[in-house]
């Protein structure tokens, strides 16, 4: 393992970060709070607990899943688009580095970015509700685990794309419809049986079930199902990075 070449790419990205702290940190942190402002004070107040938790408190988990989808995904496409689109991608892939590397330093770097930003969201939510949480090496766990699977769906996402605008589309058209509807704001008992089975097809449930069952011990879907669908969807965006480097889709002219 080149720790150097590692480093240097994982410095680089967290230095973009620093670069642009009002849209890399403020901006999802302010989003996130008016989600806690709305939702959690002003109508969390008019409504009944949901599976004995107040319904300010269990809607934290799900926004935080929420931001931390998103951003996964942001941070980890921009980051390797931008090599792409300004041609030093070249550079990297010539220098002393092996794919494994290159996708350490980068995806690293993704999900050190996004946790950092959900620990931030977490603290902000005590200004606003009063939350506990039961199982917090669980909760560590998911935010890591589903930080680095995010991000290494974000890198794919910045190697197929060829413009701006294809880097958008998927976290907009796909992966924010999906966390909507995938229990951010309630529970899947709430459905009725149909509407519960048709939901149970959404990925984007299992991460937050399990998420929000480290926090209140209660969960739409068993804890070790979420965990396995989510190792499921690491295993394919790992395969899906390993067949990129291996054929050099998008990389190599």
């Amino acid at each position: 393992m080149n720790l150097y070449g590692v480093r240097a790419i994982y410095q680089a990205e967290m230095a973009r970060m620093l670069r642009t702290t009002l849209q890399s940190i403020a901006s999802p942190v302010i989003s996130t709070s008016l989600y806690f402002i709305v939702f959690g004070a002003a109508i969390g107040s008019r409504m009944t607990e949901v599976d004995g938790v107040s319904y300010g408190a269990f809607i934290i988990p799900g926004l935080i899943m929420l931001m931390l989808l998103n951003e996964s995904i942001s941070n980890a496409s921009f980051g390797i688009y931008m090599p792409k689109f300004t041609g030093t991608i070249y550079e990297v892939l010539s220098a002393p580095v092996s794919p494994l590397e290159i996708v350490v330093g980068y995806v690293g770097a993704a999900a050190t970015k996004s946790v950092l930003l959900g620990l931030l969201v977490l603290l902000t939510a005590r200004l606003f509700v009063d939350y506990q949480i039961q199982h917090p090496v669980w909760m560590l766990g998911f935010l890591l685990l589903t930080a680095v699977t995010f991000s290494l769906f974000g890198f794919v996402i910045g190697v197929w794309a060829d413009g701006f605008e294809k880097l958008q589309i998927i976290p907009l058209m796909i992966v924010t419809p999906l966390a909507f509807l995938g229990g951010s704001f309630y529970s899947i008992s709430m459905l009725s049986p149909f509407w519960q089975t048709v939901t149970l097809f959404n990925p984007v449930v299992y991460l937050i079930s399990g998420f929000r069952w480290s926090f209140y011990g209660a969960a739409d879907v068993h804890i070790g199902v979420s965990l396995g669908m989510t190792l499921v969807f690491l295993s394919i965006c790992l395969a899906l990075v390993w067949w990129i480097f291996r054929t050099g889709y998008k990389l190599k002219p």
